[in-house]
């Protein structure tokens, strides 16, 4: 049988490439769906979290903040360590972006506080004098959109089994406790700002956007 396959070089190479990709097969799949599975202690987004998200989504922050570093040496030195496909598994839309006007911000929770955040986007150039990114004083006034943001945790909840209200994961609840949870969250976020009308709108059941996109923010490590 060898001996033909050796006198037929089309059959032969269907004979090795069928071996090849069999034995790739085997060797890379069981590491793919292991690397898709989440990684260690993550957990869905918060409510507040979630909102952030939106708010980062809608203010189209993708075309110049990518979230996706790469294996390579220039990267991991300025951003962190490289991205984990199982760091994205409750992410919906993936917000890895394709160009970088700004800072890859996919580890910007390790490195930024909330306080710098807060002066980062009401001043940009206050805390980067070479910033070409537009400040968003907007952020501080105009109130987050809290009830969208738990209807879209209750979605992923039930359509894609997003796992919250599981033992030790984040919790949703009811809407009234989504929104009390929500205001927990920014209420610790607001004891670390300077910005009295943010603190004062949080002490009275407000959370402006300015907050829930340092939760969203803060989150990515």
């Amino acid at each position: 049988m060898f001996h033909w396959l050796e006198k037929n070089p089309f059959f032969f190479a269907v004979g090795v490439f069928v071996v090849i990709a069999f034995a790739g097969l085997i060797e890379i799949l069981p590491n793919f769906a292991e690397a898709s599975r989440p990684v260690v202690n993550l957990k869905p987004y918060t409510v507040l979290e979630m909102a952030g998200k939106n708010i980062y989504k809608n203010e189209n922050c993708i075309t110049c903040h990518s979230q996706l570093i790469r294996p390579f040496k220039s990267e991991t030195d300025r951003y962190g360590q490289v991205s984990l496909s199982g760091e994205y598994v409750y992410d919906r839309p993936f917000l890895w972006g394709s160009r970088r006007i700004g800072p890859d911000l996919h580890r910007v929770g390790n490195y930024r506080s909330t306080d710098w955040h807060e002066n980062h986007m009401l001043d940009p150039k206050s805390v980067v004098p070479q910033s070409i990114m537009p400040a968003y004083p907007y952020m501080f006034t105009k109130t987050t959109d809290i009830d969208t943001a738990y209807a879209e945790a209750l979605t992923v909840k039930k359509v894609f089994a997003t796992p919250y209200d599981a033992p030790n994961g984040t919790k949703l609840g009811t809407l009234d406790e989504g929104r009390a949870a929500a205001l927990e969250e920014a209420k610790a976020i607001a004891a670390d700002m300077k910005n009295k009308d943010v603190k004062d709108a949080v002490a009275r059941g407000e959370i402006p956007q300015i907050v829930a996109l340092i939760a969203y923010l803060n989150r990515l490590k």
